[in-house]
């Protein structure tokens, strides 16, 4: 589809403008808007100390009907206390005022920096331009996906379509999110709009599942925000039979969900804080789905490693000692690995291999590292990306 943006579904507009939170004068708040009414869903970080945005979006979560989604970027309003609390249903409030609706139907989000509170007289006067810019064209998205970023360095979109009842269904979706990332909610601000009829706990559904299998299995630096935030809006609009249960056109539409969600995952990875290149880390014969999604996380995780596909380096060993200090059970006689197509361990024991092809896999900007475990029957995957100099940089001058 050419508009990939959260306009593309229909019922949506969206609007990103500079208000000056962020002193480099970039697009620092973002507005959706559902003029007809959406229903909604999120999923939110797991971390016990979280945003006051947070917070009240899952208060306004609770609407029946939704009719537009405030962010800023810039300011995390975490860690603020009682005004946090008041500023963040301040800007639903506000935006609700400007557009005419209650401010519980309004959900909001933050991204930026912890324990500052927010520029209300800024943001006051960025929702009031952001509603002035409102539009349903393709750019008014696009300018959504850059007010919401902080350390990326591009905005990242997607779109998929789906066949349900004879009519198409459009999926669509943003998202940032470059550092302090690791599962679960790995580090995130994302927004999905649909134009699907769907029930409320269906669109739950089809969200949980599919972050679960994708931002969920992203790995930056080990490390969650205090504001992840995944919400999806659905118009209704499509003219499809609403989907009210599990079947066929329930599958077709989480399907599409998970297509918009996976590939935003991917784009993240490619994005992430001083990252050169993406791997996927796949896990068999683990003893559990448990255990071998904590292998996954264990390798894709360790410094080591990171450094090692930074530099090429086939560094087989830095992955076995990864999975084999982690907890889980594993046979070390079947204890087997391969970097790409090429075995460079197996039951036990290094192979001979070529070591300028293993590096050749290593150095491309996506390559894909496989464990078997040799204790069980279950598997599971975690992405990863390089650790490098810049990582270190960006995070050293990322306060000041």
């Amino acid at each position: 589809m050419n508009n990939d943006t959260v306009t593309g579904p229909g019922g949506f507009a969206a609007a990103g403008v500079a208000c000056g939170i962020k002193t480099s004068g970039n697009k620092d708040l973002g507005l959706i808007v559902c003029p007809g009414g959406a229903v909604a869903a999120g999923v939110f970080t797991t971390n016990k100390v979280v945003s006051a945005a947070v917070m009240v979006c899952k208060e306004n979560l609770r609407s029946s009907i939704i009719s537009a989604v405030v962010v800023n970027a810039g300011c995390a309003n975490t860690c603020t206390g009682t005004q946090g609390l008041n500023n963040a249903r301040a800007m639903c409030s506000q935006t609700g005022r400007r557009l005419g609706v209650e401010a519980g139907k309004v959900l909001v989000a933050s991204t930026g920096i912890i324990g500052h509170q927010l520029p209300m007289d800024k943001i006051t006067r960025g929702i009031g331009m952001a509603v002035e810019a409102c539009g349903d064209d393709e750019q008014s998205g696009r300018d959504f996906a850059h007010a919401i970023m902080t350390t990326d360095t591009v905005a990242k979109q997607a779109a998929a379509t789906a066949k349900i009842g004879g009519a198409t269904v459009t999926v669509a979706g943003t998202i940032k999110g470059a550092g302090m990332i690791g599962p679960n909610m790995a580090t995130t601000l994302g927004f999905l709009t649909t134009d699907a009829a769907i029930t409320k706990p269906m669109l739950a559904k089809a969200l949980r599942g599919a972050i679960g299998n994708s931002v969920n299995k992203l790995t930056v630096d080990g490390h969650q925000s205090t504001n992840d935030t995944a919400l999806i809006l659905a118009s209704g609009l499509a003219g499809n039979p609403t989907v009210r249960k599990t079947g066929m056109d329930y599958d077709r539409f989480a399907s599409a969900v998970m297509d918009v969600c996976a590939s935003l995952a991917r784009q993240m990875a490619l994005d992430a804080e001083g990252a050169t290149r993406m791997f996927t880390v796949v896990i068999n014969g683990a003893s559990s789905k448990v255990e071998a999604a904590r292998a996954a996380r264990a390798v894709a995780d360790y410094p080591l490693f990171k450094c090692a596909v930074h530099g090429g380096d086939p560094n087989w060993g830095r992955i076995i000692c990864a999975v084999g200090s982690c907890g889980v059970k594993l046979n070390p006689d079947r204890l087997s690995c391969r970097l790409g197509s090429i075995t460079v361990f197996k039951n036990g024991q290094p192979t001979k291999f070529d070591a300028a092809k293993a590096s050749a896999i290593i150095s491309q900007k996506e390559h894909v590292i496989t464990v078997d475990l040799g204790a069980g029957r279950y598997s599971d995957f975690c992405y990863g990306c390089d650790l490098s100099k810049e990582y270190v940089t960006i995070n050293a001058d990322y306060h000041t």
